[in-house]
């Protein structure tokens, strides 16, 4: 496992194990992951009808009935984009207002087969033993419970970007994600990173291919660049 990163002579990664990794030039693409609900039912369903990626796995529940959690940007989205495929979508916010632009708010509000519910902490999933059939949330404001019967719930309450080791080594955004420029160069020279783990918007396997590409040009460059230097020097 990573430990820590600096820039010595060359770029230095600490493992875990003791060892420590030394390169000219380092490309960083260690993903995120999905921030998930922790409740009984989450992991035994997970491909079961618990999903993350409305996108991926939303044809599947075409015609059916499914709960998006989470009323941030990410959840309306996906409220929106499965509402012209399935059923009936049941939004459920934590808080007591959504956290979602404005404009995607209103979308979300003139689509009748959308339904979202504040103030609504998902405490279960429940499963027939083969696949989802429903989950239980807490009205956070009488605190009761309440089941919802549906064929998929879609968990959208953000992503952790795997760069907890990078604190304070590195710049970070405000979510914790590496900061890029367009060849994919983090603050630090010799250092690059790409995919899900960077602040390259729209999280989708194709652009983290496509920017995986930028960053390997980038450091390409560096070091042809860096050679010129240092014959320069010499």
């Amino acid at each position: 496992m990573r430990k820590k990163l600096r820039r010595e002579k060359l770029v230095e990664i600490d493992l875990e194990s003791g060892a420590t990794l030394k390169s000219k030039a380092v490309i960083l693409a260690t993903g995120a992951r999905w921030r998930e609900m922790n409740v009984p039912g989450e992991q035994e369903y997970r491909g079961k009808g618990v999903a993350y990626c409305p996108h991926c796995d939303g044809p599947l529940f075409k015609g059916k009935r499914v709960a998006v959690i989470g009323g941030g940007n990410s959840g309306i989205e996906a409220a929106i984009d499965l509402a012209g495929i399935v059923e009936h979508v049941t939004v459920l916010e934590f808080s007591d207002t959504l956290r979602a632009d404005a404009v995607l708010q209103r979308k979300a509000a003139s689509m009748k087969n959308i339904t979202i519910i504040k103030m609504a902490q998902t405490t279960e999933v429940r499963g027939d033993g083969n696949k989802v059939i429903g989950l239980t949330y807490k009205d956070r404001t009488r605190n009761e419970l309440f089941d919802l019967d549906v064929a998929g719930i879609f968990v959208q309450i953000g992503l952790v970007p795997n760069t907890e080791w990078l604190k304070g080594d590195m710049e970070l955004s405000r979510f914790g994600e590496i900061e890029v420029n367009s060849h994919g160069e983090t603050n630090i020279p010799g250092v690059f990173a790409a995919g899900d783990v960077t602040n390259v918007p729209y999280k989708q396997i194709i652009i983290a291919m496509g920017h995986g590409s930028t960053a390997a040009l980038g450091a390409f460059d560096y070091l042809i660049r860096s050679s010129v230097e240092d014959e320069a020097a010499a």
